[in-house]
């Protein structure tokens, strides 16, 4: 007769981690479904008892609010930007970080205008609002937990200021107003229709003009 080894149990979750567990499994029924989003689905998809979102929310709209906070924190771009190989040629970055940011601006915008749409008019979080990974004192990169918008944006530039970087000696502008201007064309997104222009496009643009090379 062979002996068993006794089971041991995972360790309990922090409140931390549960709130982020949560909102982790909200975030794509929120982008679907917006406020109407109820907490009975957001445990189902969680793997969880209803009970168990109201002893680390006091309420639904803290759950909308977190997942607001969170498709807002930029700590999962920042990480693809950092990713990014500084060997590779300038433009190369830059497109690769113009592809991340889009993603991220889209995931945003996809979250605030469920939310809106469906009459939850405080979507957008106050400056002071940390997002989960940062309130839990948890950096997602090699930085400091970000927290603000105004920090938010400082860590965006930062990151792209380092992809410009390594070109320094070719380039007439210092690489942090290069990194400002790649960042305002990419947050400007023209509402004349066709003129939207993809990464490689605007990183053309940024790089080239728009003249075509004499001949």
């Amino acid at each position: 007769m062979t002996e068993t080894t006794p089971r041991r149990r995972a360790p309990a979750m922090s409140t931390e981690q549960r709130r982020a567990m949560i909102v982790a499994a909200a975030l794509p029924l929120v982008a679907e479904h917006g406020a109407a989003v109820t907490t009975s689905q957001i445990a189902r998809a969680a793997g969880i008892g209803e009970g168990t979102i109201f002893r680390v929310f006091a309420d639904k709209d803290e759950v909308l609010r977190a997942c607001m906070a969170e498709a807002m924190n930029p700590d999962h771009v920042l990480r693809e930007l950092d990713s990014i190989a500084l060997d590779e040629p300038l433009a190369a970055r830059l497109v690769q970080a113009g592809e991340a940011l889009r993603a991220h601006l889209d995931r945003m915008g996809t979250v605030a205008g469920a939310l809106y749409a469906s009459g939850h008019h405080h979507a957008r979080t106050r400056d002071t609002d940390p997002a989960p990974e940062a309130a839990a004192g948890r950096p997602a990169t090699g930085r400091p937990a970000v927290n603000g918008r105004e920090a938010s944006m400082e860590a965006v530039v930062a990151a792209v200021t380092q992809l410009v970087e390594p070109d320094r000696e070719v380039l007439r502008l210092e690489p942090r107003k290069i990194a400002a201007i790649f960042l305002g064309m990419l947050f400007t997104r023209s509402r004349v229709q066709g003129a939207e222009l993809t990464p490689d496009e605007l990183v053309s643009v940024l790089l080239d003009g728009v003249r075509r090379p004499a001949t």
